[in-house]
């Protein structure tokens, strides 16, 4: 299959470009995204630091990466959404309260991996 930048590692090194600029645009342009790696950069180094061994530290900071991808899912559907008209529509409005429920459920996931995994032990 022909890709537009070309294939092999031209084509990674393209993807990876492009994943870097989509971070950068949710870091410039989504304060809940903002605010999420904040909360990140604290829980990240917490989680390795708490977790007993390979399979905990795995379990808390795949949580809280969890919760930094519904965030871009739910970032994306927006714009989507916002680009395709800003009218008041039953269909957007449940689009974008889908993709925040995503984001609450992982961050529902979060609190439940870190009670269960420091908590119960």
């Amino acid at each position: 299959m022909k890709y537009k930048n070309g294939s092999g590692w031209n084509r990674l090194r393209s993807a990876f470009g492009w994943s870097l600029a989509g971070l950068a645009s949710a870091f410039h342009n989504e304060v809940a995204f903002r605010q999420e790696l904040v909360m990140a950069a604290v829980l990240l180094p917490t989680g390795l630091w708490l977790g007993k061994g390979g399979a905990e530290k795995a379990m808390l900071c795949s949580s809280v990466f969890l919760v930094l991808l519904a965030e871009l899912l739910n970032s994306a559907i927006e714009s989507v959404v916002d680009r395709v008209g800003t009218e008041k529509h039953p269909l957007s409005g449940r689009a974008k309260d889908i993709g925040s429920a995503a984001v609450l459920l992982a961050l529902f996931n979060l609190g439940m991996v870190w009670a269960l995994v420091l908590l119960w032990r």
